[in-house]
C-alpha cells in the first residue's frame, strides 16, 4: 500500500470508534472470527487493546493483521487500525 493511500485511510479512521476490544484473554480464535466479520462489513476497523491485556499494541497489530490477512494502517497508544479491501462493497 502506498503512503498516500495509507494517509487517506488514517483520515477516514479518525472518526471511527473501536469496533473490537482485546481483553485479558488476549488474541484467541473467537476474537479473530469477530474481527473477520467486522472487516468483511466495514473494511476499516479500529481495535482497542484493553488495559487488562499484557499485549503491546504493535505486536497485537502484527498478529491480527497476519491472522485476518489485513493491513496495519496505524497504531496509536493502545488503539490500532486495520484495513482489508472487500470487493463486494464496491459493486
Amino acid at each position: 500500500m502506498k503512503g498516500k493511500d495509507r494517509a487517506t485511510l488514517r483520515a477516514e479512521a479518525h472518526h471511527l470508534d473501536p469496533a473490537v476490544h482485546v481483553g485479558g484473554q488476549g488474541i484467541n480464535d473467537s476474537l479473530v472470527a469477530s474481527l473477520q466479520d467486522v472487516l468483511r462489513t466495514r473494511e476499516l476497523v479500529k481495535v482497542k487493546i484493553g488495559k487488562g491485556s499484557d499485549l503491546k499494541a504493535k505486536e497485537a497489530a502484527e498478529v491480527l493483521a497476519r491472522r485476518t490477512r489485513s493491513e496495519v494502517i496505524q497504531v496509536i497508544g493502545r488503539t490500532l487500525t486495520l484495513y482489508r479491501f472487500n470487493p463486494d462493497l464496491h459493486e
